[in-house]
């Protein structure tokens, strides 16, 4: 529109010109060789503008004459640089497809054409590594160095190739040198990750606020992974410095309220140094918002001369922060048992154990205990029926981390990444199914007669008739020697004045030392 009303304007302009040229009309003398020609003037306007119309088609012509190599130059180069963008983009997509040869002759083809573009260094560098060619992959990223473009993706390839090659300190450097030049979220969780694995948990809290004020992370992640890293420095200070380790904790437990670590390690410490209302408020928030067993050791232990009926009131007490929590029944089911309450242990959990009940079928930790609650009153059919449940029930919830299960929290996962163990119920292992015994395989009956008397033990069946007679045979549950409870507790980890969960015990639970676990 504003184009259409400019020439409407110069339009304009041009007519009112020659209107006014031809309402004031003029002569023009010229004089040639002594020739004297008079003109008028719009002749000579016309004559003057044909002219420089003339002259400047010759020049264009002329220019063009004299640009017609170089036009054909550039028409060379640019046909060459089709072809390199062509090879460029077939051997990303062979290298994308896992074509070792295609992706290594078409990065042939992109350097000899477009050598100098960055992303042929980095097809010839991934061509390299498809190819198993560490040596050309590193000279391939170490000639990305050489350019500011290309820099940044040079470094982490050698970071990446260094890792491969397992050279740690190598790729820890390469990372560093990135971080420096130009923070990136890649070389930040590289150099991370090297603090967490060696332990460095100063620098690693460095770490983690540089990365967040060049926003690699988000602030709910930053203070999450500080929250970690400052319950590793407590539960490390907890026996030198344990007004430092408290601190730590409390300021973990700020960062991150639902890190049960954490809350656990700060009302235990608050506790210790007295102050067992606030510890017991403490542990009474945090076991609301997830219940924990931790947390129910911590608080049933805040004061270490309660009586076990003590105990069980504070288990009462601190049920009623999370009622219908399977966890809560167990505690209280517990301290009912150290409490010599069976009955009240009974009620406490048979809402895990009712067939209608909502959390399904009962959990080892619930079958331990009813085997426990069984053997103190001397039912020993009953107790062996209980272990036998327990063999085969769902797993209780445990820390997990990369498919691994473990007793304790740890702030970093066995690959190496920070917060990586998860408080959740571990994924069911699949068995493979019992095959049945042909009725072809059974041994006959015994028909013969018995001739002389013998003693009662020599006429019981054998142990292989007796296996082989069975249609579908249970597999026999392995019995491992460590401490009978739900979860598994390294004796390491546990002080001196915290005896944990596993003090309450039945006497010959006690006795034989067991835990039962199926098939594992």
């Amino acid at each position: 529109m504003v184009r259409l009303l400019i020439f409407l304007a110069a339009l304009a302009l041009a007519a009112l010109g020659l209107t006014w040229l031809a309402n004031n009309p003029g002569v023009v003398d010229v004089t040639w060789r002594g020739e004297e020609y008079e003109v008028s003037l719009m002749f000579a306007l016309a004559a003057v503008l044909a002219l420089a119309i003339a002259i400047a088609i010759v020049w264009a012509v002329l220019r063009f004459v004299f640009r017609i190599p170089s036009l054909v130059s550039v028409g060379a180069r640019t046909r060459r640089r089709e072809k390199g963008f062509q090879a460029l983009s077939r051997g990303m997509l062979a290298v994308g497809a896992g074509d070792a040869r295609g992706a290594a002759k078409h990065a042939a083809d992109a350097s000899r054409l477009i050598g100098h573009e960055p992303m042929t260094k980095l097809l010839q560098a991934q061509s390299a590594q498809l190819a198993g060619d560490r040596a050309r992959a590193v000279a391939a990223y170490n000639a990305m160095l050489d350019h500011d473009e290309t820099h940044g993706l040079g470094l982490r390839g050698l970071h990446v190739e260094a890792r491969r090659a397992g050279d740690h300190g190598a790729a820890l450097q390469y990372a560093m040198r990135a971080h420096a030049r130009a923070p990136a979220a890649w070389a930040g969780q590289a150099v991370l990750d090297d603090r967490t694995r060696r332990g460095d948990w100063v620098g690693a809290l460095a770490t983690v606020d540089s990365n967040a004020g060049a926003r690699l992370i988000d602030k709910p992640t930053a203070n999450r992974w500080r929250a970690v890293i400052k319950t590793a420095m407590a539960e490390e200070a907890m026996q030198r410095d344990p007004k430092a380790a408290l601190a730590l904790a409390q300021e973990a437990c700020r960062l991150a309220p639902t890190l049960v670590p954490a809350a656990a390690i700060s009302g235990r410490l608050t506790a210790q140094a007295g102050d067992y209302r606030r510890a017991s408020r403490m542990l009474e928030a945090a076991y609301a918002q997830t219940p924990h067993p931790d947390l129910a050791a911590a608080y049933l232990r805040v004061r270490h001369g309660d009586s076990s009926e003590d105990r069980l009131t504070r288990a009462r007490a601190l049920a009623r922060m999370a009622p219908n929590d399977p966890e809560s029944l167990l505690t209280v089911g517990r301290a009912a048992l150290e409490a010599h309450d069976l009955a009240g242990a009974r009620a406490a959990i048979a809402p895990l154990i009712a067939s209608d009940s909502s959390q399904g079928r009962p959990t080892r930790r619930v079958c331990l205990m009813m085997a426990d609650i069984e053997e103190t009153e001397g039912n020993h059919g009953a107790v062996r029926e209980w272990l036998g449940r327990a063999a085969r029930a769902p797993r209780d919830k445990a820390w997990v981390a990369d498919g691994v299960i473990s007793d304790r929290w740890a702030p970093i996962s066995p690959s190496g990444s920070l917060d990586g163990f998860v408080w959740r119920t571990p994924d069911e292992r699949l068995a493979a199914p019992v095959e049945s015994t042909p009725a072809s395989a059974a041994p006959p009956p015994r028909t013969e007669a018995i001739a002389a008397p013998v003693p009662p033990a020599a006429i019981a069946p054998a142990p292989e008739a007796a296996v082989a007679a069975r249609p579908e045979p249970v597999p026999a549950p392995t019995l491992v020697p460590v401490a009978r409870t739900g979860v598994i507790i390294d004796p390491a980890s546990m002080s001196p004045d915290d005896p944990g969960p596993e003090e309450s015990q039945a006497p010959e639970a006690k006795r034989r030392g067991f835990r039962l676990y199926a098939n594992e």
